[in-house]
Formats: C-alpha cells, sequence, structure tokens
C-alpha cells in the first residue's frame, strides 16, 4: 500500500504479512494460501516476504496465533465453570470468523505466545479449581473435541436458514421409503422442523452436558490414574 500524498510505501512487517495471510485464507481458505498472494494483497514482491517469514511454515504457525489471540482466556481467579463456557463460546466465534482454522489449532509444533498463553491460562482455571493435571487434561481435550468438531459439523451443513433446512429435509424424506426410517423421520419432524428450530443451538445443550459432567466428576475422590 503506497501513501501518494506522502510518498512513501507503508513498510512490510512480519504483523502485516500474518494478517494479509489470515485475510486470504478467511477468502480463499488455507489451501489457496500461497506466498505470492500475500505479497500481491500487500503490493510487494512474494521473495520480499522472506526478509519477515522463513517460509510458509511460520506463517501458519503465526495465523494460528492470531486466531488464538482472538480467543477470550480464563483470568486468575475466575470460577472454572463460567470461564471455560466463556472460553468454548470465544472459540466457535473465532473459528467462525476463520473457519480454515479448524484443523490448525492444535497441529503447530511451534506454537505462539498468544497459543502458549491461551493454554496455559485454561489449564490454570482447572487447577485453581482442584482438578489434577491428568483431570484438567482430560477437561481440555473433551472440550476443545466438542468445540472443534461441533464448529466442522456446523459449517459443513447444507443449510444455513429455516427455509433451506425445510428444503434439504423434504429432499432427504422424498428419498427414504415409506416407514423405512421412522425414528428418522420423528427427528426430522418432530424436532428439526418445529418452528423456532435452529442447529446452532445445540451448541449450549451440548456444552452444559459436558460441564455438568466435568462438574460432577470434580466431586468425587480422585481416582489412582487422575492424579
Amino acid at each position: 500500500m503506497t501513501d501518494t500524498s506522502a510518498g512513501y510505501r507503508i513498510p512490510v512487517t512480519k504483523q502485516r504479512v500474518l494478517a494479509a495471510a489470515v485475510a486470504v485464507a478467511d477468502e480463499q481458505g488455507v489451501e489457496a494460501l500461497t506466498m505470492r498472494k500475500v505479497a500481491d494483497r500487500l503490493g510487494v514482491e512474494a521473495m520480499s516476504l522472506y526478509h519477515h517469514v522463513s517460509n510458509k511454515a511460520e506463517i501458519l504457525d503465526g495465523m494460528v496465533d492470531a486466531v488464538f489471540e482472538e480467543i477470550a482466556r480464563p483470568e486468575p481467579g475466575a470460577e472454572w465453570r463460567a470461564a471455560l463456557q466463556e472460553r468454548a463460546v470465544s472459540v466457535r466465534a473465532a473459528l467462525q470468523r476463520h473457519p480454515w482454522a479448524v484443523g490448525l489449532m492444535e497441529s503447530r509444533a511451534n506454537p505462539g505466545p498468544a497459543t502458549l498463553r491461551h493454554h496455559d491460562s485454561a489449564i490454570g482455571a482447572l487447577r485453581e479449581a482442584g482438578f489434577s493435571i491428568a483431570m484438567s487434561a482430560h477437561a481440555l481435550s473433551v472440550l476443545d473435541s466438542y468445540v472443534y468438531g461441533f464448529v466442522l459439523q456446523e459449517i459443513n451443513l447444507p443449510f444455513k436458514t429455516s427455509a433451506e433446512l425445510e428444503t434439504v429435509a423434504g429432499d432427504i424424506q422424498r428419498t427414504m421409503p415409506n416407514g423405512e426410517y421412522p425414528n428418522l423421520t420423528a427427528m426430522i419432524t418432530e424436532h428439526a422442523l418445529q418452528p423456532g428450530y435452529s442447529y446452532t443451538e445445540e451448541f449450549g445443550y451440548g456444552l452444559d452436558l459436558i460441564l455438568d459432567g466435568l462438574a460432577a466428576r470434580s466431586a468425587q475422590p480422585p481416582s489412582p490414574d487422575s492424579r
């Protein structure tokens, strides 16, 4: 980007490279991300990016770290259940903004500072509540698996609106032989197609189930394998 009135080009920095890479991935998907596309977005030659990042892997590390920076972290002393509920909602929102990141969030061998702070604070919230290290690991594993999995399913659903859901459900029902799938038919007609139904509301229900289970488990005496 050039400021013609001042006659100078805004300098390229690593932060600008990463922001441009995130923008490209948001618009086109991470599979389409190339150094040339990032450079084009910045208005520079692709080779100039190597003054700021070593390779594409370093860009991906930074992009994931940028997403973690957007996610709410539990504060010291916060009530664990409320903190982890807020965290889960925030993770989901960040991944809805950056769907390319769903499969990358826990994939980086060189995590950045925001990633490390995020995980450390989440573990800290559980440990302050009396969870052992092992139980904290179990809790975060099930929570993250749920959130990442829900978002992956959510962003790939073949419908976004109630009208689209009705169309998709109608098409499915027409392919099913009459009476052959009674339980699925009941689920569609008595639940999914009822007024006010929204698949997105399933997220909160499932999250509450997990947090209820963790709360119940945390109240039990520790077993030998959960120290």
